[in-house]
C-alpha cells in the first residue's frame, strides 16, 4: 500500500513516511493509492471479532510496512478497558426522537470525552513505529492547532512519550471553558500549549504555514528533530476513524437493528471534514452506506459548498455553542476532492491554491454532481442545538452534547425533506459535561446558572442523573500550568523557543 500526495501525484510514500511526515512537502495530504475491497466473506468475518481484532484486520490493509505484531501492539495499548470504560471503544446508544429510533455511536467515552480519543490513543503507537523505520534517532515535533477536543485528546495521548515534543495552539475565545481547562492543566514534561488571538482557521493555517517553510524545517534538523502532526491532516489519525464506522455497522447488525447487508446511513457534525470522510472512505472499501449527512452549525461553509458547488470562506466567522465546528476551513475535505475528481493532483491543486489566494473555488458541475449524489448537507443555529437537547432529554431522558446535538437536528431537517428512513448512524462526539454551560441552558433554561464551571456540572449532574465522567471529575481542582497567548504571525517564532531552538 502506497500513498500519494494530493498535490502531486508522482510522489509515492509508504504508510511508515505519510505517517512520521504528517503533510507532504508540497502542502498536499497524503491519500492511499487503492483501498482494500471488503467481500461479503470478509464482513462476516468482522462480525465474529470484537473492536480491536475489527481494528487490527484494517489496519493490516492499509499499513502494509508494518508487522502483524506492531499492529496488535499498538492496538491492545491503545484500546485498553481502563481507558475506554468498557469492552468497546465505541458503543451505540439506542434512543428515539419523535417515536423514530436514533442510533447513536458514543465516540466520546475514552480519556478525554471527546471522539478524538479514538485515533489519538492510538496515533502515537503508530508514530514512534514509523519514526524508527524512517527516521530512527530523530525526534518528532507534533504541531496542533485545535478548536478544542484535538488539542487536549493529542496531548493526553502524547504525554511523556519517548523522542515527541508536542505543541498545541487554540483559539483564545474559540474553545468552552472545560476544554481550556483540560488543556491548559495538562500533565507531561514534552508539551507546550498555547492560545493564540485569532479563531482556528488562523490556527491552523499557521501550523500548515509552518510545516511548509524550509527554513523552520532545517532548524529543526540541524537539532535532530522533524515535524508531524497529529491533526487529521495525518493519515495516522484518519485511518483510526474509519475501523469505527466499519464496527458500528457490525455491531447493528449483531444487535438485530439491521439485517446483513442491509444499507445504511451516516450523519456527523462536521468541522475539519476529518470524521465524514473516514465514513465514506469505508464505503469505498464496501461498507453499504447509503447517504453521508453533514451536519454543521451556523458556520455552514460545508452545507453551502454540497448544495452549489462553490466553497467560500469569504464569509462572516461565528462562535457558537458548538466550537468544534467553528472552522471555515475544512482541511480533510482536499482528500475527498482528490478522490472525486479522479485523483487529479493538478485540479486539486489549483483549487487548494485559489482557496489560499481568493478565499473561494468552484468545482466542476461533474464533481458537484457526484457529491451531491452522495452528501447531503445542513446546518443549524444555536437555538435550534439548544432546543434538540431539550427535546431529546424530555422524550427519552437521552442527555446529548451541543455537536451531537446540530448532528440529530440535521438529520431530522433530512428525513423531512427527503421522506428517507434508512436506518442511520449519527456519530457523538463529546460528553454533554464538556458543555456544561449549553447543555444546562437547554435543559433547564428557565434556572438560575451557577457561576463556576465544575458547579455547573454538578447542577447537570443532579438535574439528569447522567455520571460524570471521571477524566473530567478530576480536573476540578487541577491548578493550570499554562497561560501563554501570542498573535498568529508569532507562532513560528512561539514554536522555536518553546524547542529551545535560535
Amino acid at each position: 500500500m502506497l500513498y500519494n500526495s494530493t498535490q502531486n501525484a508522482a510522489e509515492k510514500v509508504e504508510a511508515a513516511q505519510a505517517i512520521s511526515q504528517g503533510i507532504s512537502k508540497d502542502g498536499g495530504l497524503f491519500v492511499p493509492q487503492e483501498f482494500p475491497k471488503y467481500d461479503e466473506a470478509t464482513f462476516k468475518a468482522l462480525l465474529k471479532e470484537d473492536y480491536r481484532g475489527r481494528a487490527k484486520k484494517v489496519f493490516s490493509d492499509f499499513l502494509t510496512d508494518f508487522t502483524a505484531d506492531e499492529i496488535a501492539d499498538c492496538v491492545e495499548k491503545a484500546y485498553t478497558e481502563e481507558k475506554f470504560g468498557g469492552s468497546n471503544p465505541a458503543p451505540i446508544a439506542y434512543t428515539k426522537l419523535n417515536g423514530r429510533p436514533l442510533n447513536i455511536l458514543e465516540l466520546w467515552h475514552g480519556p478525554t470525552c471527546a471522539f478524538k480519543d479514538m485515533a489519538l490513543q492510538i496515533l502515537p503507537h503508530l508514530l514512534t513505529k514509523s519514526l524508527k523505520k524512517t527516521y530512527d534517532g530523530k525526534d518528532a515535533v507534533i504541531l496542533v492547532a485545535t478548536s478544542g477536543d484535538t488539542g487536549k485528546a493529542a496531548l493526553e495521548g502524547f504525554k511523556d512519550v519517548e523522542h515527541t515534543k508536542i505543541i498545541v495552539f487554540y483559539p483564545v475565545n474559540g474553545v468552552s471553558p472545560m476544554q481550556k481547562h483540560q488543556m491548559n492543566t495538562q500533565e507531561g514534561a514534552n508539551v507546550k500549549v498555547c492560545a493564540i488571538k485569532g479563531n482556528f482557521d488562523d490556527a491552523q493555517t499557521g501550523v500548515k504555514k509552518i510545516f511548509t517553510t524550509p527554513e523552520i524545517s532545517e532548524k529543526l534538523a540541524e537539532n535532530n528533530m522533524l515535524f508531524s502532526s497529529a491533526n487529521s491532516i495525518n493519515w495516522g489519525r484518519l485511518l483510526p476513524q474509519i475501523v469505527y464506522y466499519i464496527s458500528a455497522y457490525c455491531d447493528l447488525v449483531n444487535d438485530g437493528k439491521i439485517a446483513f447487508g442491509d444499507k445504511i446511513n451516516v450523519v456527523v457534525p462536521t468541522g475539519n471534514f476529518g470524521n465524514i470522510l473516514a465514513s465514506y472512505y469505508a464505503s469505498l472499501m464496501g461498507l453499504p452506506i447509503n447517504k453521508f449527512i453533514c451536519a454543521s452549525n451556523s458556520n455552514n461553509v460545508l452545507t453551502d459548498f454540497i448544495n452549489t458547488g462553490v466553497y467560500d470562506k469569504n464569509r462572516h466567522f461565528y462562535t457558537t455553542m458548538s466550537p468544534s465546528m467553528d472552522i471555515l476551513v475544512s482541511s480533510n475535505l482536499e482528500r475527498l476532492l482528490y478522490k472525486l475528481s479522479g485523483d487529479s493532483d493538478e485540479t486539486t491543486r489549483a483549487w487548494m491554491n485559489a482557496l489560499k489566494t481568493e478565499g473561494r473555488y468552484e468545482v466542476t458541475d461533474e464533481v458537484k454532481a457526484l457529491m451531491q449524489e452522495k452528501f447531503f448537507g445542513g446546518f443549524c443555529d444555536d437555538g435550534q442545538t439548544q432546543a434538540t437537547i431539550n427535546r431529546l432529554f424530555k422524550e427519552d431522558n437521552y442527555l446529548c452534547d451541543t455537536h451531537t446535538a446540530v448532528a440529530v437536528n440535521v438529520y431530522e431537517q433530512y428525513v423531512a425533506k427527503t421522506g428517507d428512513t434508512t436506518p442511520s448512524i449519527i456519530a457523538s462526539t463529546a460528553s454533554p459535561y464538556k458543555f456544561s454551560r449549553s447543555v444546562l441552558e437547554a435543559v433547564s433554561p428557565d434556572g438560575i446558572l451557577p457561576v463556576n464551571e465544575f458547579d455547573m456540572v454538578d447542577k447537570l449532574n443532579e438535574l439528569t442523573g447522567m455520571p460524570v465522567p471521571a477524566p473530567l471529575a478530576n480536573l476540578k481542582d487541577k491548578k493550570a500550568r499554562f497561560s501563554d497567548v501570542t498573535e498568529a504571525n508569532e507562532m513560528p517564532a512561539y514554536v522555536l523557543k518553546a524547542l529551545s531552538i535560535d
